[in-house]
């Protein structure tokens, strides 16, 4: 185990235990067996220590999502559980970064003043992934969207099901309560989606229409 990784394991250990207000570089060194000047070799304050645990704790939901998303598709599931498999991945890696915290409440609040810009990357890649998921998902499987969205607007839907859920669940918990909560809501938005042999003929004129609006919005 390299210094960084001991150090971040530390970090978030001290975080659960104390919070963000009240933990200090000089309880991250102890709990990682270091000098308080040998972790400021590698972080200079308890800031950047902050930043760098939301950046391993929004790695860590990726890589739990695509590893989700990626089995559910060999195991040839369906559009819902692709979709849920994955976004239950990443908020389950997400609210066990920091599970068992009395302050986790605190902390999620933390990182939006001390990595607002970090929020907004990966909002914005999450987006990204989701968007390439449904589209690549919906190909495959030959199924119309609902309405006929497109694979952004129905990526926005889904993630507007997600923040639904969430202000219900302050902090994502009860953990259980809030994953179940989602799930229902993105397979409530997913019911939508048909085989394109059954796509309703009002649907395919909207796409059709969409098509033509994009178009002539692209004309010099």
């Amino acid at each position: 185990m390299g210094p960084k990784t001991r150090i971040l394991d530390a970090t978030m250990l001290v975080f659960r235990r104390h919070g963000f207000r009240r933990s200090s570089i000089e309880q991250v060194a102890e709990a990682a067996g270091l000098t308080r000047q040998a972790l400021y070799h590698h972080f200079e304050s308890k800031e950047t220590l902050f930043r760098a645990v939301i950046e391993r704790v929004h790695e860590t939901a990726i890589a739990a999502e695509e590893t989700a998303i990626s089995g559910a598709e060999k195991a040839g599931r369906s559009f819902a559980d692709i979709l849920v498999a994955g976004m239950t991945a990443r908020m389950r890696a997400m609210i066990g970064s920091f599970d068992g915290s009395p302050h986790i409440e605190e902390l999620y609040s933390e990182h939006l003043v001390h990595g607002r810009d970090l929020y907004q990357k990966y909002a914005a890649l999450y987006a990204e992934r989701l968007v390439a998921t449904i589209a690549r998902v919906a190909r495959k499987q030959k199924l119309a969207l609902p309405q006929g969205l497109s694979a952004a607007e129905f990526a926005r839907l889904v993630e507007m099901a997600v923040h639904g859920s969430k202000s219900q669940h302050p902090a994502m918990q009860p953990a259980e309560a809030f994953l179940k909560d989602m799930a229902m809501m993105v397979r409530t938005l997913c019911a939508g989606a048909v085989p394109k042999s059954q796509e309703p003929p009002a649907s395919k004129a909207g796409t059709r229409e969409r098509s033509s609006r994009s178009k002539a919005g692209a004309r010099p």
